[in-house]
């Protein structure tokens, strides 16, 4: 199994106590190209108001009123448009509801619900959580992702605490319904404050199996996952081996979805890195502009370096909106980026790729026919390669462009 061991800094949050930031003046809603707007300027709206329809649904995070359309940047520095709404603060909602027994739904009305409710993978892919469910294959392993292996993040840990017995409930639930044989709870095996606070609870769900592993990166990733379990690989999808992969927040916000028919509007996100003089989890609304969180904190903006998501795998953006995909900021006092050497032909990008490519082929081939034998569209981004490199050589950007390269 490829990966390396890399510096954790998850001890200056982890154990701080959850800020909630659910208040925000205004909330930007983004809008995809492919989306039908529902509303028009002046138009009222509730938590839960259909914003847009398209595959998956777009919500209101907020009650209150359409002011505008407006351009913003997502996290790959493309303009989208987003539904500007201000906050009337009355958290009114569209429909509230609670259902006393999660389990009692169909296959058929849990798949429609997850759908309804627009929840998708909230470990940065983002890929819609119906679609695993909604398969012909039997699915007999569930696997809760909670690895959480970059080195700051803390979302992941801090949801469990918060929310232990819901957590564990939903996957019982999801169990039942789909007729599931057994789950597997991961974590790392050095993460002692998840595994004590499993471990009170989680015998009393005997399918339910707390899974170590090593503390190594990208451990998260779900293809280490599941050969570390099984001992099996598979091509495309973990569905080829029975099996559906969920982050632990994406099972939090099943829950939620199941008990209260509320869509994906919120999350928690780390707020973390040298900028700050306190890093913190932050619960917030889908939409919250990063810029007034960071001045809710006690810092401006412009005086700092923003990254979306953690420094392996995240990007460096000049704002942000947020998104069930972010599961954190980092923001530095200063881009301390080393310049670029020459490639000494060391070939430890290759021998670490988890996903057994050449980055520096990669590299070195993107206007070439050749860059198709190379398979950069393999590549799952998790910056080892960069982190690795001895010349300091942006490598993962570069297999990023490759990606997008006519040549693939």
């Amino acid at each position: 199994m490829r990966g390396i061991n890399i510096k954790e800094y998850k001890s200056i949050t982890k154990d701080k106590k959850l800020f909630l930031y659910d208040k925000p003046k205004y909330v930007y809603i983004g809008v995809s190209k492919n989306d039908k707007l529902r509303v028009i300027v002046g138009d009222n709206v509730y938590i839960g108001s259909v914003i847009a329809t398209s595959d998956l649904n777009v919500y209101s995070s907020v009650s209150g009123r359409v002011v505008g359309f407006v351009d913003k940047t997502d996290t790959n520095g493309e303009l989208i448009k987003a539904v500007k709404i201000e906050n009337n603060f009355k958290d009114e909602y569209q429909n509230k509801v609670v259902v006393d027994e999660i389990d009692n739904y169909t296959k058929r009305e849990f798949i429609s619900i997850l759908k309804e409710c627009s929840i998708k993978g909230m470990g940065g892919a983002g890929f819609p959580t119906y679609l695993k469910y909604k398969t012909k294959t039997r699915i007999k392993h569930l696997i809760i992702n909670a690895v959480e292996c970059e080195p700051y993040i803390t979302a992941d840990y801090k949801i469990i605490k918060e929310k232990t017995k819901e957590i564990l409930e939903c996957i019982d639930a999801i169990m039942t319904i789909n007729k599931i044989d057994d789950a597997y709870f991961v974590v790392k095996k050095n993460n002692n404050g998840i595994i004590k606070i499993l471990n009170k609870i989680i015998g009393t769900y005997p399918k339910i199996k707390l899974t170590l592993v090593p503390d190594i990166y990208p451990m998260g990733w779900e293809k280490s996952i599941i050969s570390y379990i099984f001992h099996k690989e598979y091509n495309e999808l973990p569905i080829e081996l029975d099996t559906v992969v969920n982050n632990v927040s994406t099972i939090y916000a099943i829950y939620e979805a199941l008990k209260y028919h509320k869509p994906l509007i919120d999350r928690i996100v780390t707020f973390a890195g040298d900028g700050l003089k306190k890093s913190v989890d932050v619960f917030l609304k889908v939409g919250t502009d990063v810029s007034e969180v960071i001045e809710a904190l006690g810092y401006k903006k412009d005086d700092l370096i923003l990254v979306a998501g953690g420094p392996m795998m995240g990007t460096s953006v000049k704002e942000v909106l947020i998104t069930p995909l972010i599961n954190a900021i980092l923001l530095l006092k200063d881009n301390k980026l080393d310049i670029p050497d020459v490639c000494i032909r060391c070939g430890r990008c290759s021998s670490i790729c988890p996903a057994k490519l050449s980055p520096i082929l990669i590299k070195e081939n993107i206007d070439s026919k050749e860059l198709k034998n190379l398979h950069p569209e393999k590549c799952i981004e998790c910056g080892l390669c960069s982190y690795i490199c001895p010349a300091k050589i942006l490598l993962k950007e570069h297999v990023i462009r490759a990606k997008g390269s006519d040549n693939v």
